[in-house]
């Protein structure tokens, strides 16, 4: 998969098993080996998401040769109280994007975000500063 993000310590939005979800969404024919690239876990974990996920009826998948190709049931209904009603084609939307916006959106929203906040930063140092410095006629009048 392109893009494998740096490793990260500490808590997560997402749970694994709705990234693994999501890496299939975005390729049905996705390797295992590649799966737990992009999402930093084990070969062994990402096939026992997967085998979760199969035995739960958000996942089958169809063996061709060396190759597997998974279907995930869109329909199928979120597991947790707090989200009854949501299908995983919800969650989903929210994960999966082309791959030319997750790869350069999210860096120019930075980027804008970046901007706006320098943008105020260097107005409010410049208040202060003209604020803080004597004006020019004032240095002029001190001998």
């Amino acid at each position: 998969m392109v893009g494998v993000p740096e490793s990260h310590t500490g808590w997560t939005f997402i749970t694994s098993h709705a990234r693994v979800l999501a890496a299939i969404a975005d390729n049905p024919n996705v390797r295992v080996r590649d799966i737990a690239a992009h999402c930093r876990l084990t070969e062994r974990a990402v096939a026992r998401i997967i085998a979760d996920l199969e035995q739960d009826g958000y996942l089958s998948h169809t063996r061709d040769g060396r190759t597997n190709t998974y279907r995930i049931e869109p329909d199928k209904v979120l597991r947790h109280p707090a989200e009854a009603g949501l299908a995983v084609a919800s969650l989903l939307s929210l994960l999966v994007q082309d791959e030319t916006e997750r790869v350069s959106k999210p860096v120019a929203q930075q980027q804008h975000l970046v901007n706006a906040q320098g943008h105020e930063s260097a107005r409010r140092r410049a208040r202060a500063a003209s604020a803080s410095k004597p004006s020019d006629q004032t240095a002029r009048k001190c001998p």
